[in-house]
């Protein structure tokens, strides 16, 4: 990214009902990770959007929180465990600065990496190591730069440098990533706004040392 977008473009989308990675289901790829066992509690979905990945987990009975910088997001979020039936944690919380008051096993990044620009995402990486513990995991679901543009992508090499002293970058696989088509990518695509699709995407796993 050459810039990292500002909340209150977020906040609109999610008030506009217009965020194109709002699918009203969790990302396959995540669903997938904890079915084969890949996540353990306490859990941070930092970026958590609509809360469709924090719903999941604490139906699952995982000890859960998810949090997001826009408020509209979280408010979405709260509304839609409610509907669900689901007593789901959510907090208005900023990416870039986590303090480590509260430390997590598990961090769930789905489509928060690849917003950040340079500086950004390094601070982005060094806030991650205050609240995962030790020994703890880092997934990060990231769009790739084999896709169409359906948003912010990011190459291999991204993630790879990001991770450095600290960290063990032990997998990344290439996987997809669902969205919902809207105006800005319609005709690009061929498709009709609305329109459901898997993009390219890559799946990292992270070890904190």
């Amino acid at each position: 990214m050459d810039e990292t977008p500002t909340m209150s473009r977020f906040d609109q989308a999610y008030a506009s009902n217009t965020a194109p990675w709002v699918i009203g289901e969790p990302q396959p790829a995540i669903v997938e990770l904890e079915r084969t066992g890949g996540i353990a509690s306490p859990v941070l979905d930092i970026g958590c959007g609509a809360g469709e990945h924090t719903i999941l987990l604490t139906r699952l009975g995982y000890d859960v929180l998810g949090m997001d910088f826009a408020p509209q997001a979280v408010e979405q979020a709260r509304a839609n465990a409610a509907a669900r039936g689901v007593d789901a944690r959510f907090a208005v919380g900023d990416a870039l600065r986590l303090d480590g008051t509260s430390t997590y096993q598990t961090v769930i990044d789905s489509a928060l990496f690849h917003i950040f620009d340079d500086a950004d995402r390094a601070a982005y990486v060094r806030s991650l190591a205050a609240v995962c513990r030790p020994g703890g995991v880092v997934y990060v679901l990231a769009l790739s730069d084999a896709g169409r543009g359906f948003g912010p992508q990011v190459g291999e090499d991204t993630i790879r440098t990001a991770f450095g002293t600290g960290w063990d970058l032990e997998a990344l696989h290439t996987t997809t990533y669902r969205g919902v088509v809207g105006e800005a990518q319609a005709a690009a695509f061929g498709v009709a706004v609305g329109t459901m699709v898997d993009e390219p995407a890559w799946l990292a796993r992270v070890r904190r040392l």
